[in-house]
């Protein structure tokens, strides 16, 4: 997931000027067939007074690199030194080193502090620029600016968006087995910039991105009370989801971030209850006199699948998004498939 934590912080635009991007151009990857050679492409040091455009050009790179679609040429093999990147290159010097593709940049600080990126993107054998934008951000947001640029590549080149300005959220574990220290953190995609959201020892378990909102919602035994939280990544504040007397676990998101799907066991039984967080109403989903658990949205919201142990074991069930309909679709094969043609492992 995306998140957007720079708006205010940072301006996109496009960079016009003498070089135009063409209708169509040479370069390309079709992520669609089967077997995808990596394509062959040349990420120079962004120029810059100090240390930080070779640092950005850096993060560049190790981010196509990972995606498997990208082979960066070896920079002892340059030719060129790229001292001006608003100047074309020399498309002979990169079509020798088999560079089908050119990044070339710069990274320079305006007068309020702020560092303005730039690059371009080159078509070496078509002699065309292919995309160039400029970004402005805090200094110390410059790994989030390379991840963008990646991404502006990789979409420029596939097709398809990149997701290389992510974050992974996930339970830290430390300290020695005897006294083991469970919190909430967060990372971006790379493992960089790790960041604790959480700071007790009490157990948190299966945290979730909202995809509409900067929001975690997770499980935490904080009390000695299991309860489902809702945390705002941006300002550090968190609510119990519901105020249920009994455990609730299993939090998830629809997939328009407005509610949040959850257990609730009360009595020895638990059963599935939606909040709408707008509203902050809640509505039960199921009625039984069994363990149903484990509620996820199908991708277009209408749907819900769950666990459930009400026909003597656990297995899958389905049920439309007002808990109407609900009816089995596992009988231990294995997996099974579902309404939408994808399929669901049991």
């Amino acid at each position: 997931m995306k998140l957007n934590l720079l708006r205010t912080l940072m301006v996109i635009v496009g960079m016009a000027g003498a070089f135009a991007t063409p209708a169509s151009a040479v370069v390309e990857i079709n992520i669609n067939k089967g077997n995808v050679e990596p394509l062959p492409i040349a990420i120079t040091d962004f120029v810059s007074g100090d240390g930080i455009g070779a640092k950005i050009a850096a993060v560049v790179e190790a981010d196509l690199k990972r995606s498997g679609l990208f082979a960066p040429v070896n920079r002892a093999a340059f030719i060129e030194k790229i001292t001006n990147p608003d100047q074309a290159p020399r498309f002979e010097d990169w079509k020798v080193v088999n560079a089908q593709a050119l990044v070339v940049g710069r990274i320079s600080k305006e007068g309020d502090g702020r560092l303005r990126a730039e690059f371009r993107l080159w078509d070496t054998f078509a002699g065309q620029q292919m995309t160039g934008q400029q970004f402005y951000t805090q200094p110390e947001n410059w790994r989030r600016v390379a991840h963008i640029i990646a991404d502006a590549i990789y979409e420029r080149i596939t097709g398809e968006k990149g997701y290389f300005d992510t974050r992974i959220v996930f339970v830290s574990e430390s300290g020695p087995k005897t006294d083991r220290k469970r919190q909430l953190a967060i990372m971006d995609q790379d493992g960089e910039n790790v960041r604790m959201l959480t700071g007790s020892k009490d157990i948190v378990l299966t945290p979730r991105f909202s995809p509409s909102r900067q929001e975690v919602t997770y499980m935490s035994f904080e009390g000695q009370q299991p309860r489902v939280y809702l945390l705002q990544l941006e300002t550090g504040q968190r609510e119990v989801v519901g105020n249920f007397p009994g455990m609730t676990f299993s939090p998830r998101f629809s997939p328009d971030g407005q509610r949040v799907i959850m257990s609730l066991q009360q009595d020895g039984n638990a059963n599935i209850y939606t909040m709408d967080l707008r509203s902050r109403t809640t509505t039960r989903l199921t009625s039984t006199a069994a363990i149903d658990t484990s509620p996820s949205y199908s991708p277009d919201g209408a749907r819900i699948v769950f666990e459930s142990d009400r026909g003597g074991r656990q297995q899958l069930y389905v049920m439309n998004a007002d808990g109407s309909g609900q009816q089995r679709i596992s009988f231990g094969d294995g997996s099974t498939d579902f309404r939408s043609g994808r399929r669901v492992a049991t």
